[in-house]
């Protein structure tokens, strides 16, 4: 019998354990969190030399390293990425993932993510996605080892996420602010698979349908779809029936938030039907973005057809190539994660 080992360090561990002995990592979870702003971009922005000391400033010039334009990772059940964008000279953005393995290889128990995206107007927002996407994220995997049902989890994520980005004000008139965005899949076994989504502000949630032979097993496949309703002027425009989806997003005033997470948004940012469940025992694909992308192409059908006629990985850097050359304009953050029940 082989002896099961950890993928970071090859040390042998046994099938009960939760860490590795030898090097600590999660044995049972898998996580990242982007941008990784440890790593330096692989040329100085002030002469071009690309050695820097530990501290990441240039060993030439002395200027301090800009984080990489892009960061991305794969892990198998969900691929995330984000970019800087072409207009804005820092990524305010910030994604993160978590997989939780079950009983069998390559197809996990649960899967939680978190896409933010930082109000540019508010004082140091990359310092608000970022912990609103770590929180959200350490508190959702927490509720479902507690066994919380999935709506249950994505909404302890967001609480968690609302208050940590509140603790990140320096002082009362300092109110780093972010949007929210974050989903929860569980596999329900034959069931199918129940996709629970959250979100305050503007950043979205798409249910891309694989299309396949119409057959039984797809009877029970909702239809490509956007999960998520926006925190925004121009739904209030929609909802009120004052103008359609196209003349609201052309108003000046369309992308005004409503809602976000923030020392000014309130110890209760969310509407009262900010969580939503979909439940599925066909293939798809779930697409977490900001709106950097959908900016550029909001319709679900359209990103369907270029989300999902390629491997994961590839079918994001896709998008985020799309999103550039369509203008590039903000910062650009993309999750995708097949759905295959």
């Amino acid at each position: 019998m082989t002896a099961a080992v950890c993928p970071d360090c090859a040390a042998e561990v046994d099938a009960e354990d939760k860490y590795c002995e030898a090097c600590g990592r999660e044995l049972s979870i898998r996580r990242v969190a982007l941008p990784r702003n440890d790593i330096p971009s692989t040329a100085c922005a002030g002469c071009g030399a690309t050695r820097y000391d530990a501290d990441r400033y240039c060993v030439r010039c002395g200027e301090l390293s800009r984080a990489p334009d892009r960061c991305e990772a794969d892990l198998g059940a969900v691929c995330v990425l984000t970019d800087r964008g072409i207009a804005h000279a820092h990524n305010e953005d910030a994604v993160a993932a978590a997989v939780l393995d079950g009983d069998v290889p390559g197809r996990p128990a649960a899967l939680v993510i978190v896409v933010c995206d930082g109000v540019s107007t508010s004082e140091n927002p990359q310092a608000a996605s970022g912990a609103a996407a770590r929180a959200g994220v350490d508190a959702a995997v927490a509720a479902l080892a507690g066994e919380r049902s999935a709506d249950a989890a994505v909404m302890a994520g967001l609480e968690a996420a609302a208050q940590a980005v509140r603790a990140t004000a320096a002082h009362e008139r300092h109110s780093p602010s972010c949007t929210y965005v974050s989903a929860v899949v569980r596999d329900r076994g034959v069931a199918g698979v129940e996709i629970a989504v959250a979100n305050v502000g503007d950043s979205r949630a798409y249910w891309l349908r694989t299309e396949t032979s119409p057959t039984a097993h797809d009877d029970g496949n909702p239809p490509t779809q956007r999960l998520t309703v926006d925190d925004s002027w121009a739904q209030a425009l929609v909802d009120a029936g004052a103008m359609d989806e196209e003349s609201a997003m052309n108003d000046p005033r369309a992308h005004t938030l409503l809602r976000w997470l923030g020392a000014d948004g309130g110890s209760q940012p969310w509407s009262d039907n900010c969580v939503r469940t979909l439940r599925t025992t066909g293939p798809g694909i779930l697409l977490l973005c900001t709106d950097g992308l959908w900016n550029y192409q909001s319709d679900a059908a359209s990103l369907a057809a270029m989300a999902t006629g390629a491997v994961p990985l590839s079918a994001a850097r896709e998008l985020a190539e799309f999103a550039l050359r369509s203008g590039g304009s903000d910062n650009i953050t993309v999750a995708l994660a097949p759905v295959r029940p």
